[in-house]
């Protein structure tokens, strides 16, 4: 049997404490409000205001609440607690997962800020607003991250992936589709599998990109049938998707470009091709509207820190297969050299609040269509 002690598990038996002490956050912070850090000169290291604000006799008693879905989270939050002396919490779970318990939790926020990759669940909480507004760290962003911002300042964007990538085994597949139309072909009758879009947060921007390239959502739903009547594979995620590529169960996998690339690395007999076009995906941090101003400060004290030269290199090498393989958003920071110029894939946008607003629906469709 196994005796692993879950996520849910601890979750279960930390809630009590953590109901405690975002009490005592809240009276806090109704007492003392530090202003927000005023750039980044103060990440070279040491205390910050909001830190100090949140102390009792030198002793920190309130962590920051993070919710994430990001590869190298722990590394970033154990620098960042060394370098500014503000201890954080971490929650890991899907994005899926992790939408569900913001929203389920609205009336009684549980979090201080998220970071995950998507940004239409950022849109949804943006247009409930469940968002801090107007918050736009002080950096050089370059054509990515200043297509990425959005206009109220309601989250930042951290990074840039592609949804979805096509990976494939090149010993059983010497010629892989070139096209979107091609994988409706009789060749890949049962061969072509991908992610269920309400659990995995990257595939939901992938299947709104689809819709939105092929002219809307019931000419979407028409091709992801056409996918299904030809055997597509639905699973939850990366993991078990690509575990059915690798047992040859099926010979082209749809997963986000990170995943597909991580991939190769293991396996070499892997190829990754990006179809025409693939969506960009940014990732992005959104803070909570309900969050104390002391909170609040240390959040975007988080930002500001992942987005400085300290902050970018854990991003750059701490989840090297993984959240590590994606495309910065500042100027002077390069992609890894594994990685494709993006200049040589044909990418589209989806608009974030536009998809965003049509998840819950699309998603649901999604699961009583497709993935049943």
């Amino acid at each position: 049997m196994d005796t692993t002690t879950t996520a849910d598990d601890r979750d279960e038996t930390r809630s009590g404490d953590r109901r405690a002490r975002r009490s005592a956050r809240r009276w806090r912070a109704a007492l003392c409000c530090a202003p927000a850090l005023a750039g980044l000169s103060a990440l070279a290291g040491g205390t910050t205001a909001a830190a100090a604000a949140r102390t009792d006799s030198g002793r920190h008693v309130v962590p920051l609440v993070f919710y994430s879905s990001i590869g190298y989270d722990q590394l970033a939050a154990t620098d960042f607690t060394k370098r500014f002396h503000i201890p954080v919490e971490i929650e890991h779970n899907p994005t899926g997962a992790a939408l569900d318990q913001i929203e389920a939790s609205r009336s009684n926020p549980k979090w201080d800020f998220w970071w995950t990759d998507g940004p239409t669940n950022f849109a949804l909480l943006d247009s409930q607003h469940m968002l801090v507004r107007g918050f736009e760290p002080k950096v050089d962003w370059n054509a990515l991250g200043r297509e990425a911002i959005p206009s109220d300042g309601s989250y930042v964007p951290t990074g840039v992936t592609i949804a979805a990538a096509l990976v494939y085994n090149r010993q059983r597949v010497p010629h892989p589709p070139t096209s979107w139309a091609q994988l409706l072909d009789p060749q890949w009758r049962g061969k072509v599998g991908m992610n269920d879009p309400s659990i995995s947060g990257p595939t939901y921007p992938f299947v709104a990109g689809m819709m939105q390239e092929l002219g809307g959502i019931p000419a979407g739903e028409t091709y992801f049938k056409d996918l299904k009547a030809n055997g597509l594979l639905v699973e939850p995620k990366n993991g078990p998707t690509l575990a059915a590529l690798a047992s040859g169960e099926i010979d082209v996998a749809l997963v986000q470009s990170t995943a597909a690339v991580g991939a190769t690395f293991s396996d070499h007999d892997l190829g990754v091709e990006y179809l025409s076009p693939s969506t960009l995906l940014p990732s992005a941090i959104g803070i909570d509207a309900k969050a104390p101003a002391a909170a609040r400060a240390e959040a975007e004290t988080f930002v500001e820190y992942m987005l400085s030269p300290a902050g970018q290199k854990i991003m750059e090498t701490g989840d090297p297969t993984g959240d590590s393989l994606y495309y910065p958003v500042l100027q002077g920071i390069r992609a890894r050299p594994v990685l494709p110029p993006l200049a040589s894939v044909k990418t589209i946008t989806i608009n974030p609040y536009t998809w965003g607003a049509r998840e819950g629906a699309i998603d649901t469709w999604f699961t009583q269509n497709i993935v049943q």
